[in-house]
């Protein structure tokens, strides 16, 4: 008998069996000589942060916010628009092709057009925060009320309409989700400094490259505190400020030459074979070919590998943790300490805590696995423990790990199914990125194309890998439509 329970449990159970199969496949092992002596060190650092051996430290932290604020200003502005015309096919494609291109692999292709300029920073977040943008804004105006238009006479023309019964319901929701947005912009922004532009990144990883863990420590807690004051200074009231601010301190501008320009566009990005004047289209096969046996498969094989095992320590990460902030559990001291673990987690950008795992563990799947489970897991964890907020039990109820087991979970576990599927396709475009780090993912193939200067492969590859990402957002989408799931994407992107 198929009904709702036994649709979760069929999900659940073939999640799991791929994430074990993954493992099973993964590359886990540990190749640095004496990873615990590496962990004392970098504990030591925590513990003894020096805030004052970074120089450049404040313009560093200028072009992380200015990238970040920019970037967020005109993906917004972008995304409403396109969000505008949403019952175009055409725009939905789009906007889903943009946005499955990690922001480093924006930055990566702009780096070659425009170097490293504020330019190359505002357009790597810019474009695919437009696609993220217009995705949600569509999914506000489609699950707004209408009956506020219907109410308009007849002679209301749609502008008015738009303006007086449309945007006025969703306007709230929009602000609180950029908001939110630009949290996620400064974590992107920091990690551009891992592909040489100047924001904070750049000298995190100088810092933990070189052993240097105490001034590492003190920029990552510098970066912390960043994130957690953004609810005392981005007050609404302030946004146009920090937007003038941002265009003062770093204006979008770049060097380049119309001909380096046309040759990007002419030769860089087309094809090898298609180059000669006398190319054949089975010339065009045979490369593709190579490129695919020797690149695409292994890349896209790994990266299917690492997101599926890590997508299964993320559902077990979560529902280890999410008791940890319910108020169904423990005391106030108990939720507070384990909200300030969940923040933590999940406000360090996962190709950051992969970079420290890469360190500690050597360049194997085991560091990107860890990094992308602890990030995603605090936050389906979050998600879940405040959703348990809202549940009234009974004043019999059991306690302990029964209460947990028949009380909790099942009520909340139709939404840990849809925050984990929704997330699914985000570890997948994380994972691709991984490989910048020397892991052997997608990005392994696209760094190594970009180091070459073989801006063609490096494009096919990105063209792969979002596929890859769009196969996967397509499954997570018919997953909870069929299980009706609705995935609050607003408290979940």
């Amino acid at each position: 008998m198929n009904t709702t329970a036994s649709g979760f449990r069929r999900t659940s159970a073939w999640l799991a069996l791929a994430g074990l199969l993954a493992f099973f496949l993964a590359d886990i092992s540990v190749t640095t000589r004496n990873p615990g002596m590496e962990l004392a060190r970098i504990g030591n650092g925590f513990l003894s942060p020096d805030f004052f051996s970074t120089e450049q430290l404040a313009s560093a932290l200028g072009y992380t916010l200015s990238f970040a604020i920019q970037g967020v200003a005109l993906g917004f502005f972008c995304g409403f628009l396109l969000a505008l015309l949403w019952q175009w096919r055409a725009i939905r494609a789009f906007s889903a092709t943009i946005r499955a291109v990690h922001e480093l692999f924006w930055g990566l292709l702009f780096l070659q057009v425009f170097g490293l300029s504020t330019l190359t920073g505002l357009l790597a977040i810019a474009i695919p925060y437009s696609g993220i943008f217009a995705k949600v804004f569509a999914e506000f105006f489609e699950e707004a009320d209408r009956s506020p238009a219907r109410a308009l006479t007849r002679r209301s023309d749609a502008f008015s309409v738009f303006c007086y019964a449309r945007l006025p319901l969703v306007w709230q929701h929009m602000k609180t989700y950029g908001a939110y947005r630009l949290e996620c912009a400064i974590r992107a922004s920091a990690i551009l400094g891992f592909i040489g532009l100047p924001t904070i990144g750049f000298h995190l990883e100088t810092a933990f490259r070189q052993g240097d863990y105490s001034t590492g420590a003190a920029l990552l807690y510098i970066f912390l505190g960043l994130i957690f004051s953004l609810r005392w200074w981005l007050k609404p009231s302030l946004v146009p400020l920090w937007i003038v601010a941002a265009l003062l301190w770093a204006p979008p501008q770049a060097s380049y030459s119309t001909g380096a320009l046309t040759r990007f566009f002419t030769e860089d990005i087309v094809p090898a074979p298609m180059r000669q004047h006398d190319w054949q289209w089975h010339q065009l096969g045979d490369w593709l070919m190579m490129l695919g046996r020797e690149q695409i498969l292994p890349g896209l094989g790994n990266t299917l590998i690492l997101g599926m095992a890590a997508l299964l320590l993320t559902g077990i990460i979560a529902l280890t943790l999410f008791p940890l902030i319910s108020s169904q559990f423990g005391s106030r001291f108990s939720r507070i300490c384990g909200h300030t673990l969940l923040v933590v987690f999940r406000t360090l950008p996962e190709f950051l805590l992969a970079f420290v795992f890469v360190l500690l563990l050597g360049p194997s799947m085991l560091p990107g696995i860890l990094a992308l489970s602890l990030h995603t897991g605090a936050i389906v964890a979050h998600l879940s423990g405040r959703f348990t907020d809202s549940l009234t039990l009974r004043s019999d109820a059991s306690h302990g790990l029964n209460r947990y087991a028949f009380e909790v979970l099942p009520r909340i576990y139709p939404n840990f199914l849809a925050f984990l599927l929704y997330r699914w396709e985000i570890i997948m475009r994380e994972t691709a990125i991984l490989g910048i780090l020397g892991i052997t993912t997608l990005g392994f193939y696209v760094d190594s194309a970009f180091s070459e200067l073989r801006i063609d492969r490096a494009l096919i590859l990105i063209i792969a890998g979002v596929i890859l990402n769009l196969l996967v957002d397509s499954l997570s989408r018919r997953l909870r439509r069929q299980l009706r799931l609705r995935s609050a994407l607003a408290d979940q992107a």
